[in-house]
């Protein structure tokens, strides 16, 4: 099958794009930089541009839109750039993705869509006000897109807590402050990418083939526990 991978070059989208390629499926990674992990195909398309992302397969059975922002601020700090900037790339990005994938998982017959939250937006998080409001406009645009393609397009997100990549490199940057962030969720670590990529996997797959307008939260109970 065919899966498109935004975001695909690092992070949890370069694990999504190992784990599809090693159950046999052919991935397109797209990316700014056009690095395609794994033996994917590469096409180079930035969330910020306008254009259209060219050289992707004319049948698409699935679609993961992974860029993201991790920006936190007090709100009286964070200027009205910033937060366009967050929306940008967050929502308007999958926005144009989507839209650019639409044909292709209408000719594909059967698709599934997997775009992603955070924890933020369910769980109310000082500091979180820029990425939050750009994740919240992503649940409301799963559920929408749900409702509109369905029976043939299931759409799904996946809603993380703070995981181990170079997004969060700067929150994550000593033992010291992985520690002490893996504390503050009651399964005691930091999440991986392969967590995230398996929950992906789920929603992309038949095992998942009656859910449709989920946010799935996969963030070491950090949402909805209190331990």
């Amino acid at each position: 099958m065919n899966y498109i991978v935004f975001g695909g070059s690092r992070g949890i989208g370069a694990a999504v794009v190992e784990s599809l390629m090693l159950e046999g499926h052919t991935v397109w990674s797209v990316s700014r930089s056009g690095d395609a992990p794994f033996g994917a195909q590469a096409v180079v398309w930035d969330a910020l541009s306008d254009e259209i992302p060219q050289g992707l397969p004319d049948a698409i059975h699935g679609v993961v839109y992974a860029p993201g922002s991790i920006n936190l601020k007090p709100f009286r700090g964070l200027k009205l750039d910033e937060f366009r900037a967050d929306f940008e790339v967050n929502a308007m990005g999958a926005v144009k993705a989507l839209q650019a994938c639409l044909p292709g998982m209408k000719l594909a017959g059967k698709s599934s869509v997997v775009l992603f939250s955070t924890v933020a937006v369910q769980t109310g998080m000082g500091f979180h006000a820029s990425i939050a409001m750009a994740k919240g406009a992503i649940e409301g645009l799963t559920r929408s897109l749900a409702a509109e393609w369905a029976p043939q397009i299931r759409v799904n997100a996946v809603a993380p807590s703070l995981v181990n990549t170079d997004l969060a490199a700067r929150l994550l940057s000593t033992p010291e402050k992985v520690e002490a962030s893996g504390k503050r969720h009651p399964l005691q670590r930091v999440g991986e990418p392969g967590d995230i990529a398996s929950a992906v996997l789920f929603l992309l797959g038949e095992g998942s083939d009656w859910m449709t307008g989920q946010i799935l939260a996969v963030d070491g109970g950090m949402g909805g526990l209190r331990v």
